[in-house]
């Protein structure tokens, strides 16, 4: 895990310093601390997802940005897939699609029962999630959503939401997301 902190934090900063913004200027852009954001950069910390997120929006490319190289092959198999584990909440990422030239992504989300305690995101977008196996309670808004293995759901990305198991077991969903947002 320290390894792809270190990462993480070694994009950041590659991709700060290439839009010409200083820490402070990032840190005011987000309304992050500059020792969170300099934490992250060094690989001290882990960043949430959420922070991620507004980092992406401040510098303007896709989260993924952050922690995975550019690939041209349009293939993408299974041992090779760009994954993101976020231990606090028990949930894992997988790109399902290519990075390069993206108009949309997919993604296979794993949520392993764990509730940890994250904020709801929000950013300009469409998401359409369909449940493999499980149940999932997509929080989205005011309203919580339970859907079951088969159930899909869309909505409109600008409206803060985020995603967990429905009964504290193993979920398993597939998402499209435009544009590319992990």
């Amino acid at each position: 895990m320290k390894k792809i902190t270190s990462e993480i934090g070694k994009a950041i900063r590659r991709i700060r310093l290439e839009k010409g913004m200083t820490v402070k200027q990032l840190a005011q852009s987000t309304n992050l601390s500059a020792s969170l954001i300099s934490q992250v950069e060094r690989g001290l910390i882990t960043p949430s997802i959420p922070t991620l997120v507004k980092v992406s929006n401040a510098v303007g490319v896709p989260l993924v940005s952050f922690f995975l190289g550019t690939e041209k092959n349009p293939v993408i198999q299974k041992h090779q897939r760009k994954k993101l584990f976020l231990s606090s909440a028990g949930v894992a990422f997988e790109l399902l699609s290519p990075i390069e030239s993206r108009k949309i992504e997919f993604l296979l989300i794993e949520i392993e029962g764990k509730d940890g305690d994250y904020e709801l995101v929000s950013y300009s977008g469409e998401k359409c999630g369909y449940v493999i196996e499980g149940k999932m309670k997509v929080i989205l808004g005011e309203r919580d959503y339970y859907l079951n293995q088969g159930d899909s759901i869309y909505f409109e990305s600008t409206i803060p939401h985020r995603f967990k198991s429905a009964d504290g077991k193993r979920s398993v969903s597939i998402w499209a997301i435009t544009p590319p947002s992990f």
